[in-house]
């Protein structure tokens, strides 16, 4: 049972970070390329679109919107996991 606990809080863990790791480099990259002269319409058009993405998961707020996929996410790595565990369950020593 304690293989189950450590390996479902990892992949929770893990399912949560990296949505919000993947899209705070996305914004933070759109924002840098918003600062090169040739490629300020296109960064700040960008940067527009993925805030304005945000927004409505979070019901009109960018950062609850990242927690929602972050939440969403997650809830869906747990569920892989105790499927996997579940499935597995003969192939493990004890």
């Amino acid at each position: 049972m304690s293989n189950l606990v450590r390996s479902l809080s990892l992949a929770l863990f893990f399912s949560f970070a990296l949505p919000i790791v993947v899209v705070s480099s996305l914004l933070t990259g759109l924002w840098l390329l918003s600062w090169i002269p040739w490629l300020t319409a296109l960064g700040q058009a960008a940067t527009l679109l993925l805030l304005q993405f945000l927004i409505i998961f979070g019901d009109g707020s960018a950062l609850p919107g990242l927690l929602i996929i972050g939440a969403t996410c997650s809830l869906v790595g747990g569920v892989f996991e105790v499927f996997n565990f579940y499935l597995y369950q003969d192939a493990r020593d004890y």
